[in-house]
């Protein structure tokens, strides 16, 4: 070959690879505005670097918060898993929505089917959004939270999951923007027993592989038990830091999920277009966390990163709750309209069953479903004076369908009070941390044995009502509602429970005058 017909060919090849950079590049740009991940981890505390945590290893989702904003007092409301996972897909109480508990097996509790009206992927759809969930679901009825396409990934590699995402988040077949539900089964208990403890009660794997095995794709991150710090509701005993050293490795797990799920947007040019929402349905999976009402149970990691705001790498200390985000998100998509605080494009709930001839004859639930309990956070985001609530509220009903133990909760940034509905009864335990060798230690120890900043059997039994100075007393230690000084503080704070309560159409109002 001649040297003019090697530089002809030379030159065809530069042409044909700057042609195929001008294609993916105008595909690029051509690309959906306002995408949407929401990441939505299991049993999850602010266990992260962003929040000051020292030991954690999550680099990537520190790398959001540093571009986005961190939310220091953002609540769940519920810290149960189906009832929690139905607040943030409905923007309403789970004793509105109706699922007071676990969806699954037996515990059969589900949402009334009018939420239809209100659930967070079919509002989106509504608002022009075609809708993706991957990973763990724990909600129903399927038809009222339906998504338009179902992402099969391993609930514990969230790098799999991530990868199993990148057709769907990078399909430009449609116009539509993207709206992805990405949940991880991690830092969940489960996958046995860490045999090679020395201990005799062993730590549960947290969903880890026994004997340091590594998924697929994922840089596992090991604990040493020693240097972790000790949640101030957790006893610092060897049984607590192993299991803890099995949490974060499961929490790391997470973070390289969310590092991955970056890499897709960006090399696909959706970065700059993509909101990115990290939280946890509820607080670790601990006894004195999961299923409690405690700071510990409630107070759940929320970083937000909206490339359209100006002002970000903020942290915000505004009151943010898990009701408000089925409406932030549609506020962001601009389909919430401000003057009903519902969907712009609502569709009447009724109509909709009658037309598929589906669920006639069940119990639907009460009144249209036409607002949201929550409000929109989207304008708090760039402003790090702003406020959001001033006073929020937590319902707390059911976990496993044994665990019937009502707890009902106003707290603002001077008071927060607890309810204890059913306080002449044991507190009953999930089945999982009952068995956590955290707590089983304390427990065969003694009711006077210390569990955080309680006893165990301070644990167990409770007062009807607990009063904390929740701004001199962050870790609930001290029950002012014991205490005759704090009486007019406790009647105060009675009331605005009370009419929060009818506020939200709380069934559970009507204890206050027969029990």
């Amino acid at each position: 070959m001649s040297a003019s017909e090697k530089g002809f060919h030379m030159r065809r090849l530069i042409n044909c690879v700057l042609l195929v950079s001008v294609v993916l590049s105008s595909r690029a740009g051509l690309a959906a505005e306002r995408n949407i991940i929401f990441f939505i981890t299991d049993d999850e505390s602010p266990t992260l670097g962003c929040y000051g945590d020292s030991a954690a290893v999550t680099p990537n989702i520190d790398a959001i918060a540093a571009d986005g904003t961190l939310f220091r007092n953002a609540f769940a409301t519920t810290a149960s898993c189906s009832a929690s996972r139905s607040v943030v897909m409905s923007g309403l109480h789970n004793h509105r929505n109706g699922q007071y508990g676990h969806q699954h097996s037996y515990h059969k509790f589900s949402s009334f089917h009018n939420v239809v009206s209100l659930a967070m992927p079919r509002v989106l759809a509504q608002a022009g959004y075609r809708t993706g969930q991957c990973g763990k679901y724990h909600v129903a009825p399927e038809e009222v939270f339906r998504f338009e396409s179902y992402i099969k990934g391993n609930g514990r590699n969230a790098v799999g999951m991530a990868e199993n995402c990148q057709d769907f988040i990078t399909d430009q077949s449609t116009d539509k923007p993207f709206f992805l539900y990405f949940a991880t089964t991690d830092p969940h208990r489960g996958g046995g027993k860490d045999q090679t403890s020395t201990q005799e009660l062993k730590p549960d794997l947290f969903g880890n592989k026994p004997n340091d095995g590594v998924f697929e794709g994922v840089k596992e991150v090991f604990y040493d038990p020693k240097e972790l710090p000790i949640p101030h509701f957790l006893p610092d005993t060897i049984e607590t830091r192993e299991e803890l050293a099995q949490y974060y490795q499961s929490c790391s797990r997470i973070d390289q999920g969310v590092g991955r799920l970056v890499q897709i947007l960006k090399a696909a040019g959706l970065y700059e277009k993509t909101l990115f929402v990290f939280t946890a349905d509820h607080g670790m999976a601990f006894a004195g966390g999961k299923t409690t009402v405690y700071e510990g149970g409630l107070k759940v990691p929320f970083v937000v990163r909206n490339p359209y705001e100006k002002n970000r790498g903020l942290v915000s200390d505004a009151m943010i709750s898990h009701i408000d985000i089925t409406p932030s998100l549609l506020d962001f998509a601009g389909g919430l309209d401000p003057k009903t605080n519902g969907p712009k494009n609502w569709v009447n709930p009724d109509k909709f069953w009658q037309e598929r001839e589906y669920a006639s004859r069940d119990n639907r639930g009460r009144g249209s479903y036409r607002s949201y309990h929550g409000k929109s956070w989207i304008p708090v985001l760039g402003d790090v004076n702003a406020t959001h609530w001033d006073t929020i509220f937590a319902s707390h009903t059911f976990h496993e369908i044994q665990m019937y133990y009502p707890m009902r909760v106003v707290r603002d940034k001077k008071y927060k009070l607890i309810w204890n509905i059913a306080y002449q009864l044991p507190y009953p335990f999930a089945s999982d941390l009952w068995a956590a060798s955290s707590w089983q230690a304390q427990f065969r120890s003694s009711l006077d044995a210390p569990y955080g900043k309680k006893t165990v059997g301070e644990y167990i039994n409770r007062a009807k009502f607990e009063l904390y100075d929740i701004e001199k007393d962050p870790y609930e230690q001290q029950n002012l509602a014991l205490q005759r000084e704090y009486n007019d503080v406790l009647v105060t704070y009675q009331k605005k429970l009370k009419a929060l309560q009818e506020e939200m159409q709380d069934p559970w109002i009507m204890k206050w005058d027969y029990e």
